[in-house]
């Protein structure tokens, strides 16, 4: 949602405030309602214990569904002939998920919350330089909220070091690498 907002605000593109709405509206009832709503259903079941999902293995099933719902939004909504930044941002987080989903399965935890502002920030970065559009402030907030999201994952107990590294990583590098089919 936010690489989405970000996207309207940086894009030199005209669209009207309906396109935008209509945009927004679909990945917000894809990316925020429907997960809610998901993981209320798998509460139920037993299958989630809390949000931050801490338990390896009950992060398989919210991963798959997470994957299921961005490659939705790619086929259906987000056309790479339309909005080509949009659709290559949510592809590498499909990438990312993919890949998050596969070190679940090798025991690995990674840090879905850097995997999140990490991809964020790249791809913020990345419009900037696309659109020649200084956004350095905004820019040096991201790099900010990349720290004090790692500080507080740290803080918590919630990740070790080798799992925030694995989750920076997992968000940065598909982003960095897609960037080339844009930028």
């Amino acid at each position: 949602m936010f690489g989405t907002l970000f996207y309207f605000l940086i894009s030199t593109f005209y669209y009207t405030i309906q396109q935008k709405y209509l945009i927004l509206l679909q990945i917000g009832v894809v990316t925020i309602l429907i997960p809610i709503a998901f993981f209320y259903f798998l509460r139920s079941f037993d299958k989630a214990d809390n949000a931050m999902i801490p338990d390896l293995t009950q992060r398989k099933i919210p991963l798959l569904f997470q994957g299921m719902i961005i490659y939705l939004l790619l086929s259906n909504t987000i056309k790479e002939s339309i909005l080509p930044e949009l659709y290559f941002y949510l592809l590498g987080g499909l990438i990312s998920t993919f890949v998050l989903f596969v070190l679940v399965f090798l025991k690995i935890k990674a840090s879905i919350h850097l995997v999140g502002i990490s991809s964020l920030t790249v791809f913020v970065g990345a419009l900037s330089v696309h659109y020649e559009v200084n956004i350095i402030p905004i820019f040096a907030v991201l790099v900010l909220l990349n720290g004090l999201i790692a500080t507080s994952r740290l803080e918590l107990n919630a990740h070790t070091y080798k799992e925030i590294v694995f989750g920076f990583f997992t968000g940065f590098l598909p982003q960095l690498v897609l960037t080339y089919f844009w930028l």
